[in-house]
C-alpha cells in the first residue's frame, strides 16, 4: 500500500516523476547517485523514529538497543571492508553547523546562553564534553 499517493496525490506525483528521471538517466554527480531499494527501505524503516545521539550502549536517550544493533553491525562491517581497526559509521549533523557559527561569531573566553540538556539544550551549544580548546 502506498501511502504517500493515498494521502498526497500531489506529492506522490512528483515522488514518481523524480524516480522514473532517476531510473531513465545517468546521472553524473556522485552525491546524487541513487541507492538501492534495500537501503532506501532501511532509510525509510522505523529505525528513522529514533533519536540515537552518543554511542551505542552510551546514548543519551533510552529504548536505543535495537539501533545500537544496527549501528554495531555497520561499523563492524565498515571495520571489515576497510582492512582497519576502528571505524564511525555515524552521519554528519547539524553539529558541523553550530561549531561554525560559534567559531565565526565568538571568540576565545566568550560566554554563550545555552538551556541545560534537561531543559531541551544540546550538546553542541556550549558542553564540555562536546568541545575542546
Amino acid at each position: 500500500m502506498n501511502f504517500v499517493e493515498l494521502e498526497d496525490p500531489a506529492i506522490w506525483s512528483s515522488i514518481a516523476a523524480e524516480q522514473t528521471r532517476q531510473a531513465e538517466g545517468l546521472e553524473m554527480i556522485a552525491s546524487e547517485n541513487f541507492t538501492s531499494p534495500a537501503v532506501m527501505q532501511a532509510v525509510g524503516s522505523v529505525l528513522t523514529n529514533k533519536y540515537a545521539e552518543g554511542y551505542p550502549g552510551r546514548r543519551y536517550y533510552g529504548g536505543c538497543e535495537y539501533v545500537d544493533t544496527v549501528e554495531d553491525l555497520a561499523r563492524d562491517r565498515a571495520k571489515q571492508l576497510f582492512g582497519v581497526e576502528h571505524a564511525n559509521v555515524q552521519p554528519h549533523s547539524g553539529s558541523q553547523a553550530n561549531s561554525a557559527v560559534y567559531l565565526a561569531a565568538i571568540k576565545p573566553g566568550d560566554t554563550v546562553l545555552a538551556f541545560d540538556l534537561s531543559h531541551g539544550g544540546h550538546l553542541t551549544h556550549g558542553m564540555r564534553l562536546n568541545s575542546s580548546g
